[in-house]
């Protein structure tokens, strides 16, 4: 560990190996999206099954990045990078040779677990190389490959899933995260542990685990009674696990942030409700486009590719922006305003809908996004001290990923609501088009929120 500032040679060897690994996840994540339809087919999976394919990857990966964000601290951000590196590869390979759906989604949990440690530790390590006066650019390039791996991933996808069948799009990013093992890696010499070590929390870990996996079955199984009892319980175990983490002298998560800094908490929850309103959307717009509008995987994922194109030509711009000191909050809400006219938008979709319109309504979400995301992690990041570095890493992995989740959550409500547990097939494509109705409307909604959040934060410290 060093507190000195790092060598450029560090600085590149870090930031290669981070941005490299920020576009590869993400280009599988969305291969596999445009996969689902035909994937459904092979399994014979009902809509309400085939929701869990991304949200049982997003539910472990919730519940155990906070751990991972602690154990990083104690073991090292790097280490626990590379575990989670090696762990995505051996999954995808595993996902790709899955015989049924119930290997599959579990296979995918695996997955999620693997994605966690990565998720926990790439901003942390960012933040400990790269000085504050530098610190947005750097989250903005990695924010960029992500969503430049987001545009690539549902064209090639597409493509691959048109030649070689839906297992191809879990092998997508495989070459890049060999090349982040063997080459990017190697070069990072430095390790990075938190100041003062403490102890592993795992009583607070497994709260935590078994609050967010209540949270989301029951939200999956409404509106059942039992679906209801869970959500509550889940409700419950979080509002516990607070309360557990704020008596602790080495918490899990350190919510004395929540209660003391404005700007992080605010900033903190501006991030969940962002994801929460915007993750889901290539989702619906693959099912929208593969079932009503019966494109194939390659065409719709040449359309859905607007959207992150976006997203990634414009994140280095608003990164750089927040760096000059023009407030994350006037940027992010912008953004945040932006992205909720688009969801609205795509609220109105119907099978007879041009193209067109759906190519504007990406555009105008990838824009809300760009705007939002590297402006918000800087907020973030600059609000706490170095030695905090760790937590608020975890913390914005944990917003993003619970946002993540509950974007998906409320696709599973809405498909279980309007759909219930049968196949897509073409007599079901009217409770299709309403279950993507209700589910953009929502989003659309919760932007509200995330704008008096955003705009509530106060000036960037």
């Amino acid at each position: 560990m060093t507190n000195s500032p790092a060598p450029a040679a560090l600085q590149r060897a870090v930031i290669l190996m981070v941005v490299i690994s920020g576009f590869g996840l993400p280009l599988m994540l969305s291969a596999v999206n445009v996969a689902l339809p035909s994937l459904a087919r092979e399994f014979k999976m009902t809509a309400v099954t085939l929701s869990w394919v991304p949200l049982i990857f997003l539910t472990t990966s919730a519940a155990t990045v906070l751990a991972f964000g602690r154990l990083a601290d104690l073991v090292g951000r790097k280490r626990i990078f590379i575990i989670g590196t090696v762990g995505v590869v051996v999954s995808s390979v595993l996902l790709a040779l899955a015989p049924n759906s119930i290997v599959l989604l579990a296979l995918r949990g695996l997955q999620g677990v693997s994605a966690a440690m990565i998720y926990a530790t790439q901003v942390a390590m960012l933040s400990s190389v790269y000085p504050p006066q530098q610190r947005g650019q750097a989250i903005g390039m990695m924010a960029a490959s992500v969503y430049f791996g987001l545009t690539c991933g549902p064209f090639i996808g597409g493509w691959l899933v048109e030649h070689f069948g839906w297992r191809a799009a879990f092998l997508a990013h495989l070459p890049l995260s060999l090349f982040v093992l063997v080459y990017a890696a190697p070069r990072v010499t430095s390790e990075w542990t938190a100041e003062l070590a403490g102890r592993f929390d795992y009583a607070g870990a497994l709260l935590y685990a078994i609050s967010i996996a209540a949270l989301m079955w029951g939200g999956a199984v409404l509106p059942k009674h039992f679906g209801v009892a869970l959500m509550i319980a889940g409700a419950c175990g979080v509002a516990l696990f607070f309360k557990h983490q704020h008596h602790r002298t080495d918490p899990l998560f350190d919510v004395s942030l929540f209660y003391t800094n404005r700007v992080f908490a605010l900033s903190s929850l501006a991030a969940l409700l962002m994801y929460a309103t915007t993750y889901s959307t290539l989702v619906l717009v693959s099912l929208y486009l593969q079932y009503l509008k019966g494109l194939k995987p390659a065409q719709a994922g040449l359309v859905m590719l607007a959207q992150p194109l976006m997203s990634g030509l414009l994140s280095p711009f608003a990164g750089r922006l927040s760096d000059a000191r023009v407030e994350p909050r006037v940027i992010a809400s912008a953004g945040m305003a932006i992205t909720g006219i688009g969801l609205y938008m795509l609220s109105a979709l119907k099978p007879m809908t041009p193209l067109s319109y759906v190519t504007a309504c990406l555009l105008t979400t990838g824009l809300g996004f760009s705007l939002f995301a590297s402006p918000n992690a800087n907020a973030i990041m600059s609000a706490v001290d170095k030695r905090f570095y760790g937590a608020a890493s975890g913390a914005m992995a944990t917003m993003r990923v619970l946002g993540q989740l509950c974007s998906m959550g409320v696709v599973a409500a809405a498909f279980a609501l309007t759909i219930g547990p049968v196949e897509i097939v073409p007599e079901t494509y009217p409770e299709l088009a309403r279950a993507l109705r209700l589910s953009f409307t929502v989003a659309a909604g919760l932007c509200v929120l995330g704008i008096m959040c955003s705009l509530a934060r106060g000036k960037m410290q």
